[in-house]
Formats: structure tokens, sequence, C-alpha cells
């Protein structure tokens, strides 16, 4: 098969698409982008092949240190101390298996997450899933939003209604990074990515925390299930961490690199694509620790325990670690965090919407609409509550994608672990006892926060 076919043109029972429509032309994932981005030669050394394929995972790694990340980890630092450390760890080892598994689905079937749906599950079922995976996208680039606008307001004063309505100008540098090349994309993401990780290593150094109190919040405690506010807060940094709409996006940005879509093209492709998801992963730790680290050094043990507003920590960072470029260190990085997640959260929305309904329109049209769905309960809820309203509304965000999870980790366990749909690329039993495992966890803790919100 060439690089250019549909790599999903053929359906049948025998393998496992029971809903594909076997004369589909336009079934490429993105197909705009499809196996755009040209690999070295056979020749070529492995490192040349390896950075071939460095970019996905860094794009997925947006979304493990979007705003949403920063309300959690700074209430779990300030709230107590060093011990969710182990919960950032838990969330980010899940996120690193989940997203292995999400770009061997997109390799293996030249599918994407919300194409392979579309072709498993009935209409009626599909319908459901599709909504589940918009409000997870509403819900998200809510976060953005509000992590966008508040980074304006902090660096240039801006009103935080003011902000929301300028972060809506972030679809055209979508549009105009996309019309260069995918790879111009990906290096725009990776350079903020590197100011992200710059600032919050500054502030790590400033902060001093004490080596034993960071060693000791990696080991699981039992106080995270038995006190109920630990757990809320646990649980909305899975939420915030494990991230439903990136299992959809790495499922699709794969197949923008041109390998031979053979056997063992695509088992290299998977190689080095686990790869680049896996180390990019281990730098989204890094940012997600390096918050709660600081909320921990400057906020809990200085009487400051109630610090739960990503205001209050940029007004109290540089006083408290004595270090007067902290807390504009600390509004930048939010502000490249913010521009980050929505690029990312642009292209995983247009990728949910053509996947499941075949429905193709502008990714400007397409971006104004998420976002205007965002801005509004923004603008309403600062016009009531003001700013301590909006970090209320930020938290809330990271819940209500923790609740979206199962419908997008299920499906994908269940696809990767059918030898009909996935060949010989199926998971091992061994992998497959481990992701449902981790799938079941995500339901638990999910019913758990469920409960305690309605009871």
């Amino acid at each position: 098969m060439s690089n250019s076919s549909p790599p999903n043109c053929v359906a049948s029972e025998k393998s496992g698409w029971r809903f594909a429509r076997p004369t589909e032309a336009d079934s490429s994932s993105l197909p705009e982008v499809f196996a755009s981005v040209r690999l070295p030669g056979e020749n070529a050394s492995w490192f040349r092949r390896f950075l071939a394929f460095v970019g996905p995972g860094y794009m997925v790694s947006v979304g493990y240190m979007d705003p949403g990340n920063w309300a959690t980890d700074l209430q779990g630092g300030a709230q107590f101390g060093y011990t969710l450390l182990a919960v950032i760890m838990l969330s980010n080892l899940m996120a690193i298996l989940l997203q292995a598994l999400s770009a061997r689905l997109g390799i293996a079937t030249g599918r994407d997450l919300a194409q392979a749906c579309r072709d498993h599950f009935p209409p009626g079922l599909n319908t459901v899933l599709w909504l589940a995976c918009e409000l997870a996208i509403i819900a998200c680039d809510l976060a953005e939003v509000i992590g966008t606008a508040v980074a304006l307001q902090l660096l240039f004063g801006i009103p935080l209604v003011g902000g929301a309505v300028i972060s809506v100008l972030d679809a055209f540098i979508v549009l105009f990074l996309m019309n260069r090349g995918f790879r111009y994309l990906e290096a725009f993401i990776i350079g903020l990515l590197s100011i992200i990780a710059i600032c919050f290593a500054v502030q790590v150094v400033a902060a001093a925390p004490p080596l034993a109190g960071i060693m000791k919040g990696f080991l699981p405690s039992s106080q995270i299930v038995i006190n109920s506010r630990m757990l809320y807060i646990a649980i909305g940094i899975i939420g915030a961490t494990v991230m439903p709409h990136n299992l959809y996006l790495h499922s699709s940005i794969v197949q923008t690199r041109a390998f031979e879509r053979t056997s063992s093209g695509r088992r290299e492709a998977i190689r080095w694509a686990t790869w680049d998801s896996t180390i990019a992963l281990m730098l989204a730790l890094f940012i997600n620790a390096s918050i709660l680290i600081v909320a921990a050094a400057a906020f809990h043990t200085t009487g400051h325990q109630d610090v739960a507003e990503i205001e209050d920590a940029y007004r109290l960072l540089s006083p408290i670690l004595g270090l007067g470029i902290a807390s504009t260190l600390f509004a930048v990085a939010l502000l490249a965090a913010g521009t980050n997640s929505t690029i990312t959260g642009t292209l995983a929305g247009q990728i949910i919407m053509e996947g499941f309904l075949r429905l193709h329109i502008p990714h400007w049209a397409r971006r104004l609409l998420t976002r205007g769905l965002a801005i509004v309960p923004v603008i309403v809820v600062t016009s009531l509550y003001g700013s301590k309203g909006v970090g209320e509304l930020l938290l809330l965000s990271q819940v209500i994608l923790s609740m979206q999870l199962p419908f997008a980790v299920i499906p994908l366990v269940m696809f990767v672990s059918d030898r009909r749909k996935m060949g010989e690329f199926v998971i091992s039993r061994k992998s497959a006892v481990l992701s449902w495992v981790v799938a079941s966890l995500i339901l638990l803790l999910n019913f758990k926060l469920l409960y305690d919100t309605i009871f």
C-alpha cells in the first residue's frame, strides 16, 4: 500500500470494523498533513530516524501541563505539601501507557481513535461518545481561556473578559503554522515548552525545596484515599493530567510521518513514536511536579495553605521566594501553556468532529466555535463572582475532564486488545491486563468523585 492510499479503505466483519464504509475516499486522519513529514533513507543512523519521529509526543505533552493542571497542582501543594507528588507520578505513568496505546492504534490501523469508534460502534452509541468528547474539548478549552486571560491580566493588566476575547486570536496562529507545514507547528510548540521548563527550573532553584520531602512525596500515602479533600484534588490532578482528547489527538498526528505502510515500517514507527511520547511526558512530569513543589515550598510551610488561585500565587511568589522575577516567570509560563494548549485543542477538535461525524469545516470555524462556548461561562462567572469564581470554574473544568476519561480510555483499550483490528500489532496479554487495570482505576476514582459530589 502506498503512503497516499486511504488507510482504512477496506472494511469487513473479518477485520473487526463492523460499521466502516468500504468505499470511503477521504478516510485519512487530518488529510491535509497525512504522511507529509518525510523520513530519512534506510541508510540513515537510528538517531536521525528517531529525530524524524520527534514532535507528536511533545504536542501531546502540552495537554498534560495546560492551565488546568496549574490550579490543581497549586492547590495540592499549598494545602498538602509534597504528599500529592505520588499522584502526579501515578497519573504520568498512566498517561505514558495510554499515549503509547493511542500511537499504536493510529499507526497499526491507519485510523485515529474517533474513526475507530465510528467504524466499530453503532451510530447511537457513537453519538453519545461524540457528545462526551465535545464536552471534554469545551472543558479543556475553558481551562485554556482562563489560563490565557489570567496570564494577560497579570502581565499587562488586561481585564479577564478582554483577555478571554483576545485568546480567540490563537486560532490564526494554528492556521498560519499549519499552512507552513506540520513541522513548523511542532517546532513552535516545542519552543514554548522550552520556555515553560526554563521558567519553572528557575523557580524550583529559588524555592530550594528539601530533597527529602520531595522524595517522600513521591511515595504513595494512605492519607490520599482517607482524606476526602485530598482525594478530591488527587482526582482533579488525574483528570487534569490524563487528557481524554489527547488520546484522539495522538492517534492522528502520528500518521503525519511518511513511514512505509508495511509491517516493518509500522513496527519501526510504533517504536519511535512510543519513545517520543515517553520522553515528552517525562518533561510534563517535571513541569507538573515543579508547580506542586514550588507551591509546597512557598505556601505550605509559610502559612499560606489557603492559596488556590493563580493570581494569589503570582502575587506571593516573588516576596516569599525573595526573587523579583519569580512572579513574572510564573505568568510567562502560564501564557505559554495557555497558547500551546489552544493549538493542540484546535487539532483535537477537528479530529473528533471529522472522525465521528465525517464532517469537515474550516479550522478557524472550529476554533471559534469551541472557543466561543468556553468564553461564555468565563464572562458570566467573572461578572458574577470575580476572579475567585474563575478559579473555582477552572477546577471544575478539570473534574469534568476527569469524568469524560472513561469514554476515551475504554474504547482505546478495547481496540488495541482486539487481534481482528490490530493484527500482529495487538498488545500482549500482560499489557492488556495492565491497560484494563488502569482503565478500571480511572473508573473507580471517577465514581468516587461523583459519589462525593452528589452526597
